[in-house]
């Protein structure tokens, strides 16, 4: 009653989810990963969309390897998961767990930010060992970037202080655990819609308006970020079928879907393949105008996915979800 097995061997995580994972959204989990697995055997790529706080839940102990082993050739997030991955990675020791955050009053939370410790769900970033160690570095490449009339994408800034080393004594995880790292190693494009909103974006506009800063565009936005995008499907889409793996919903999934209706509609370009696979991991019930809620189906109107494109929804948690597909389809 599952779906078609690949002919790979399975490791202990892979082999127990098969054994139990029979119904429901288990049944689609493993379904889904399967054709994952399958559509990069094809000779497919595969988009990996980072909505939430993925980051700050350690998505980079499954994600980083799906890089290093080329199941992932583009990803686009929001700026909290670029820059938040390099938080766990420069100021791990310093995070707070508050298992019982459900129970928090307003003036506990009010203690946290008194503390300086921003809350995300369970896990507390604080904001002097990781969001301003950063942005020492980040202003530092900022700036000599406007000085020298150059600009590039929020996550080009980020893989300069990487591979340069600049926070590596502040290191608290083992790198190979940052999926930024791995990303920068394998000079991955990313592609970061609405970076503005976001703390580095935030701090970005800060040392706009205080004169430390003066050209806004020394930072790529979003609507460089989309003809990038074009550019880029429009070339890998003509030699291989290219899937779109979603983690969540917002703006990390519906800005580069839209590329596909963007290029035909818009462009008015002829030849241009439809998304090859679409899956999305969600906890947003079905419900009125919202994309996260919208069933994979909709999409076909839009132009974004094609009658015939496989399509999988697995409705749970993405910090359950998404690593037990990465171990499936690396066969661990």
């Amino acid at each position: 009653m599952t779906g078609t097995k690949p002919a790979r061997i399975d490791g202990p995580v892979s082999a127990f989810v098969r054994h139990h994972f029979r119904h429901f959204n288990a049944a689609s989990l493993v379904d889904a990963a399967d054709a994952y697995a399958r559509h990069l055997e094809a000779g497919g790529a595969m988009m990996v969309t980072l909505a939430g706080a993925m980051s700050t839940g350690e998505l980079g102990l499954s994600l980083a390897e799906m890089i290093r082993q080329d199941k992932v050739h583009i990803i686009s997030c929001t700026g909290a998961n670029l820059e938040e991955d390099v938080f766990n990675l420069i100021a791990h020791d310093f995070y707070e767990r508050v298992p019982h955050y459900r129970d928090l009053t307003p003036n506990e939370e009010q203690g946290l930010l008194e503390r300086h410790m921003n809350r995300v769900t369970d896990t507390c970033i604080p904001e002097e060992e990781a969001m301003r160690r950063l942005e020492d570095v980040l202003f530092g490449e900022w700036k000599r970037a406007e000085q020298a009339g150059e600009s590039a994408f929020p996550h080009e800034f980020l893989y300069r202080i990487l591979r340069s080393g600049a926070l590596a004594e502040h290191y608290q995880i083992d790198p190979r655990d940052s999926w930024l790292m791995a990303a920068a190693e394998k000079d991955l494009p990313i592609v970061v819609p609405g970076w503005e909103d976001s703390t580095t974006g935030n701090m970005y506009a800060a040392h706009l308006m205080t004169g430390e800063l003066a050209d806004p565009h020394t930072v790529r936005g979003g609507i460089e970020a989309m003809t990038y995008l074009a550019d880029w499907y429009t070339a890998m889409a003509g030699d291989r079928s290219v899937g779109f793996f979603q983690i969540g919903g917002g703006i990390a999934g519906d800005f580069p879907i839209c590329v596909v209706p963007m290029l035909h509609q818009d462009l008015q370009l002829d030849g241009v393949p439809m998304w090859g696979y679409f899956c999305q991991i969600s906890d947003s019930t079905t419900s009125y105008g919202s994309y996260s809620g919208a069933v994979p189906n909709e999409k076909i109107t839009w132009g974004k996915l094609s009658v015939d494109t496989p399509k999988f929804i697995v409705e749970s948690d993405a910090t359950i979800v998404a690593p037990l597909m990465f171990a499936l389809v690396l066969g661990q």
